[in-house]
């Protein structure tokens, strides 16, 4: 896969930022850069900040998935 590394990152992001978000959801604060998720409601935020950290856990394992030997392992 080209870029693995990037994607990793990206997705590690993802995860990081998600997780810290609901932390601080608990706590009464919230990032300045996702405060636009509070506008519809908290429910949607909590639901938003989870497909957040799930879609990072989905980049992750995608990337570190070796597609050549799942080829040939199913053929």
């Amino acid at each position: 896969m080209k870029n693995k590394g990037r994607w990793i990152v990206l997705g590690l992001a993802l995860v990081l930022v998600g997780i810290t978000a609901m932390v601080l959801q608990l706590v009464g604060a919230q990032w300045v850069f996702l405060q636009f998720l509070e506008i519809p409601g908290r429910l949607f935020a909590f639901v938003a900040k989870i497909l957040l950290v799930m879609s990072g856990f989905i980049i992750i394992a995608l990337a570190n998935t070796d597609w050549d030997r799942e080829r040939k392992e199913s053929a």
